[in-house]
């Protein structure tokens, strides 16, 4: 049996699983099995992976992607560049990698225009790391809202959301929320932002994908902006992370 899984805590919200057991069926692949595995500490990793010889592979969410990285061997380079791992090959080694970055350039590409030259990150956790790493390389300035600007990459803009007014959000045309803020199971959550100042040329990109809108994207929506949720951003990492364990 090939074993593998997610972990993070809580993962209530997540439809890995559901991905990819139904992956492994339609593949036909009955000697592999996919579980969750919620770690209140990641701490806990050494004793799951000692319990689950069989592993080959996980994934990683909220909120361990910078956490887990001191227990891995070796880092690809984007998941080094970017201080942020979402995938796992389980070897000899650990070997940490970042799909993310790859999810979301492919996921946001298609949608960006012109008027797309500064973004507003939502967050300082291990996505809002990928999130910078594609808008910095496809060359978008970003600036990020965060209850803590001591989290914020060197150099960059940083705002807390009290002092986002109608000039900021003017500005910055690319809003993309990283936190979990209207995930399941609080989805009537979202981030505090003046959502009055939103219009036509906007561009709202939700991390969060259950529910499939969120109320960031409602609000959005309300004030004519457009709005996309994480799933093709779930769905394009997932594939990245399944030829990563299959490959090498």
């Amino acid at each position: 049996m090939r074993r593998f899984g997610l972990i993070g805590y809580p993962l209530s919200h997540s439809f890995s699983k559901i991905y990819f057991t139904e992956k492994f069926e339609k593949l036909g692949l009955s000697d592999a099995q996919y579980e969750l595995f919620p770690l209140k500490s990641i701490d806990e990793l050494p004793q799951l992976l000692s319990k689950h010889p069989d592993l080959r592979g996980l994934n990683v969410t909220i909120p361990y992607k910078e956490q887990v990285i001191p227990f891995l061997h070796e880092l690809d380079e984007t998941a080094a560049a970017v201080g942020a791992v979402n995938t796992i090959l389980i070897g000899e080694k650990l070997r940490g990698f970042n799909t993310d970055v790859y999810g979301f350039r492919q996921s946001i590409k298609p949608f960006l225009t012109s008027k797309h030259e500064r973004a507003l990150i939502l967050g300082t956790g291990g996505a809002s790391k990928a999130v910078h790493h594609v808008l910095k390389t496809i060359g978008i300035d970003c600036g990020f809202v965060t209850r803590d600007k001591t989290k914020v990459p060197p150099g960059a803009l940083a705002f807390h959301y009290e002092e986002l007014n109608e000039h900021v959000m003017r500005a910055f045309k690319l809003i993309v929320n990283t936190t979990p803020l209207g995930m399941q199971p609080d989805a009537n959550s979202f981030p505090p932002l003046p959502y009055a100042h939103l219009d036509a040329e906007h561009l709202l990109y939700d991390l969060v994908y259950n529910p499939a809108e969120t109320e960031f994207m409602k609000r959005g929506k309300q004030n004519g902006a457009q709005v996309m949720n994480g799933l093709d951003m779930l769905r394009l990492q997932a594939e990245k992370a399944w030829e990563i364990w299959t490959r090498l």
